[in-house]
């Protein structure tokens, strides 16, 4: 035998069926996953590697007869490779796909026989560091198997009041998401995340946080997207960069003037001069009509992409009109517009 004890380290002995050996790799293979021992990776590889390497030869009839008769020192010939599966197609039946780059390391061409004439398998893989990337070499022109693919995103809504989107907010989210233990056994952790919600960001932003959503065993983690949506607001509507609201003055201040307030989403007040004119100049001011916007520049939501600039706020009117005048009433309004052109 060679200086290396396949059936010892897969913990089986020499009698040990297929069954027995996919047993055993199965859990020493969970156990040993790089992945899963991140504080002692290197000496996880290693192992990794090692049991893998013994399944992938006792798992292999041609190989472990030769195995059995010559020991490792058997293995060593470059002659073609017998039957039997590759990593690969080890993970690919346990746990659905394979995690890490796994090559073939025969050349495919023919090869003399042994000493005694008996048939030698080709070499073990050829293995690389660097869990995660390639761990092997391909020495033949072999094909080889990519990490499996994570899931598609995982999306949570974000929801974000119209005053936090207007000055900006830092979040905390706590997330629960299942991971599989350095042991090989599932469980779930919890993780507080933060996420800077920046000034006129819009409904429907995304913010991604790779690799925190749940895993699986035949599955790089899949990722977080928050998805920012907005909550309805009592005065205010957004539209695009712009903020609408609405404001309901009677007759009297749509013709004579009046001044609305209202409370901006960064806590100001505003007063708004509506239908207000200098009595100097002939023109007037404008009358307001059911249906008027007033817009007021730079009081809309801040430009994410703009530092400094802001979208308009549009104030439409509803004119509340009286619902009885009595005749003097009517004929005092009648002389006042009697003579104006056309109106509303």
């Amino acid at each position: 035998m060679g200086s290396r004890d396949y059936y010892e380290i897969l913990n089986v002995d020499s009698g040990a069926t297929d069954d027995d050996l996919r047993r055993a790799y199965r859990r020493l293979a969970m156990r040993w996953h790089p992945d899963k021992n991140p504080a002692g990776k290197v000496d996880a590889e290693a192992k990794f590697k090692e049991i893998t390497e013994a399944y992938n030869v006792l798992s292999d009839a041609d190989k472990r007869a030769v195995y059995d008769q010559y020991g490792e020192e058997g293995l060593r010939g470059e002659v073609p490779q017998g039957g039997g599966g590759g990593t690969d197609d080890i993970f690919a039946e346990f746990f659905g796909s394979t995690p890490f780059t796994y090559c073939n390391t025969a050349g495919g061409g023919g090869g003399g026989g042994s000493a005694r004439g008996g048939r030698q398998p080709p070499p073990p893989p050829a293995w690389d560091s660097g869990f995660g990337r390639s761990y092997c070499r391909n020495q033949g022109g072999g094909a080889a198997s990519t990490v499996a693919p994570p899931p598609p995103p995982v999306e949570s809504r974000l929801a974000c009041t119209l005053e936090e989107l207007y000055m900006g907010v830092t979040k905390k989210m706590r997330i629960s998401r299942n991971v599989v233990h350095a042991s090989g056994r599932m469980k779930t952790e919890s993780e507080i995340l933060s996420i800077e919600v920046k000034p006129g960001w819009k409904k429907g932003t995304k913010i991604t946080f790779p690799g925190k959503g749940n895993q699986q065993w035949n599955q790089l983690p899949a990722d977080l997207v928050f998805v920012v949506d907005e909550k309805r607001h009592p005065v205010y509507r957004r539209d695009g960069n712009d903020l609408l609201a609405e404001a309901r003055v009677t007759l009297a201040e749509a013709l004579g003037g009046t001044v609305v307030a209202l409370a901006a989403l960064d806590g100001r007040e505003l007063a708004v001069d509506v239908g207000g004119g200098d009595d100097e100049t002939e023109e007037g001011a404008a009358v307001v009509c059911p249906g008027y916007e007033l817009v007021v520049p730079m009081e809309g939501m801040p430009i994410a992409r703009e530092p400094g600039r802001r979208g308009s706020l549009r104030i439409r009117f509803d004119v509340a009109f009286p619902d009885r005048l009595t005749r003097r009433q009517r004929a005092q309004i009648k002389r006042v517009l009697e003579d104006d052109g056309p109106g509303c």
